[in-house]
C-alpha cells in the first residue's frame, strides 16, 4: 500500500492576498484538513475562493497529543493529510511538531507549502543585522524562568527573534533591558501585513517605555546581539597554555580559544610557541 504524505501549509500572517496559490490548491484537495481552528480555516479558503471538500478536524494545542496517533495512522493508510494554523507555518511556535516527529519516525513522506513568515518579515524590516540570527519564540511568561532564559542570552551575538503576547510586552522588554542593557538596540514589530501594521525601532529602554501604554495584535520583537567584547591576548594566551596542559593539543587549544574570544588563531599559535 503507497502511504499518503503530510502538507505542511503556510497561512498568511495577515494580509489574505500573502497566500501561495498552491495553499489555495491543498485546501480544495486535500482529503483531510487538520486545522488550529475551523472556522478560522473556513474563512481563509472563502477568503481564497476556495471549497474545503475534504474532512476538516481540529488539530490545537489541547488535542495535539491525542489526534497525532490518528492522524499519523490515516496518512499510513494512504490519505493526503493538510496541516495548517491559524497563521505562518505549523510546527513553528504552532502545532504541528508531534506529528512531523511521528511521521519521520515511521518514514512517511512530508512537505512544505511555503509562504509568509512573520519571524523573517520582522527580521528584514528590523534594521538589525541578518547575515547571522536565532528564533527563541515565545519568553516563559513567568518573570523568573524568562530572566533565566534572557540571562543565558546575554553574550548571544545572532540578532534575535521573539514572539510575545501584547498584554507582556511591556514586562519582557523591562525585563530585556535590565539584562541585555538599556541601549541594546530592538524592533517591535506588530499586525504585520495587516491594515495596522506598525514596526518601532530603539534602544530597549525606550521601547519599554513605549509599550506601557498598550500594544495590540501579533507581536514580533527583534533584538540585537551582543557586541563583540575585546579580548585581552595575554589572557587568551593564558587560556591557550592552560588547555594544552590539560592534554589539548596546541594547535586545537588555539582554535578553542580564538572562536571563544575572537583573536586569530595563527597569532595565538605564535604566542604560545614564543611564550615556550
Amino acid at each position: 500500500m503507497t502511504s499518503g504524505t503530510l502538507v505542511l501549509a503556510a497561512t498568511p500572517i495577515g494580509d489574505p492576498a500573502d497566500a501561495a496559490p498552491r495553499l489555495a490548491t491543498e485546501l480544495s484537495t486535500a482529503e483531510l484538513v487538520a486545522a488550529e481552528d475551523t472556522r478560522r480555516t473556513l474563512r481563509l479558503a472563502a477568503a481564497l475562493g476556495v471549497t474545503i471538500t475534504g474532512e476538516l478536524v481540529s488539530y490545537h494545542e489541547h488535542n495535539e497529543a491525542s489526534r497525532t496517533g490518528e492522524l499519523v495512522e490515516r496518512i499510513a493508510a494512504g490519505t493526503r493529510v493538510l496541516l495548517v494554523t491559524d497563521a505562518g507555518m505549523p510546527s513553528v511556535s504552532d502545532p504541528g511538531y508531534r506529528l512531523v516527529q511521528a511521521c519521520a519516525e515511521q518514514d512517511l513522506p512530508v512537505t512544505c507549502v511555503p509562504g509568509p513568515s512573520a519571524a523573517l518579515m520582522a527580521l528584514a524590516v528590523s534594521g538589525l543585522p541578518v547575515d547571522r540570527f536565532c528564533f527563541e519564540g515565545f519568553p516563559p511568561r513567568k518573570a523568573g524562568p524568562r530572566r533565566a532564559l534572557l540571562t543565558g542570552l546575554a553574550a548571544e551575538r545572532r540578532t534575535m527573534i521573539f514572539f510575545e503576547a501584547p498584554h507582556r510586552l511591556a514586562d519582557t522588554l523591562r525585563a530585556m533591558a535590565e539584562v541585555f542593557g538599556d541601549e541594546r538596540r530592538a524592533a517591535v514589530c506588530r499586525e504585520l501585513t495587516k491594515t495596522y501594521e506598525e514596526v518601532r525601532r530603539g534602544p530597549l529602554a525606550e521601547l519599554a517605555e513605549w509599550a506601557v501604554e498598550g500594544a495590540r495584535g501579533e507581536i514580533t520583537v527583534v533584538v540585537e546581539g551582543a557586541p563583540v567584547q575585546q579580548a585581552d591576548p595575554q589572557q587568551a594566551l593564558a587560556r591557550v597554555q592552560d588547555l594544552v596542559a590539560g592534554g589539548e593539543r596546541l594547535r586545537a587549544a588555539c582554535k578553542t580559544v580564538a572562536a571563544e574570544t575572537g583573536l586569530a588563531s595563527r597569532d595565538l599559535y605564535e604566542a604560545a610557541l614564543a611564550a615556550g
